[in-house]
């Protein structure tokens, strides 16, 4: 009779699943791929999911449970909206770059369209609550804009974090930002520290007190300056 596997060989599968489908993509990987990666036998697997999709499933939220805990970690306390920003951003970059197929797994999600809603929501879901509820305590504290919807702004700022997380994860987007700020713009901080600074200001700053130059320069093409 053949033993019940460990927790930490479960996770161990789940994790060559991570890889595999990160670099393979869903289509083209297999079960027989992730079971040679796993050093186990297809029927093993087969034993522990119905069949590739469904191990996919399971991937997909092994990944999602350790982002949780990730934020729970950092959000935990109701600091300063700039200072919670900071630690999210400095750690969102350092797990992006201990966890490439993490991120990678989850650009395949994104191309995949046969995605279930239900997948979609699970995995945006906790982010989407945690983001909003910090920004609307904020808001109520009077620590960040309040002329915008709360979560209008979490999604804003799940969007920037995604994106330093590719830019880090995916080759792509890595050249994508060497492309925007220079072959060192990610060892230099380029991408991190320009993104805090322009949180600070389209996060804090409300419609009421933004000023925009009342004249144009003497020295603007005739068709730029404003007509008296």
């Amino acid at each position: 009779m053949q033993k019940k596997l460990t927790e930490e060989k479960q996770r161990e599968i789940l994790d060559a699943g991570v890889q595999a489908f990160s670099e393979k993509g869903l289509e083209k990987t297999t079960m027989n791929d992730i079971a040679h990666r796993a050093g186990i036998s297809v029927g093993v697997l087969y034993k522990y999911y119905k069949d590739k999709d469904d191990f996919f499933r399971a991937c997909v939220y092994c990944v999602v449970e350790e982002m949780r805990q990730f934020l729970e970690e950092i959000t935990r306390e109701r600091t300063k909206p700039l200072l919670q920003a900071k630690a999210l951003i400095t750690k969102s970059r350092r797990l992006a770059e201990e966890k490439r197929p993490y991120f990678r797994l989850y650009l395949e999600m994104a191309r995949n369209q046969s995605l279930p809603r239900e997948l979609i929501h699970d995995i945006e879901g906790y982010p989407a609550r945690i983001y909003t509820d910090a920004i609307r305590d904020a808001q109520q504290r009077g620590d960040m804009r309040r002329d915008l919807d709360p979560a209008l702004l979490a999604m804003c700022f799940d969007d920037l974090l995604k994106m330093l997380q590719f830019s880090y994860a995916s080759p792509y987007f890595e050249e994508r930002a060497q492309v925007y700020g220079g072959e060192h713009a990610l060892e230099e901080d380029w991408l991190t520290e320009g993104m805090l600074r322009f949180m600070e200001s389209a996060f804090t700053l409300e419609s009421g007190d933004i000023r925009h130059r009342e004249e144009t320069p003497a020295d603007a093409p005739a068709d730029c300056k404003r007509e008296a």
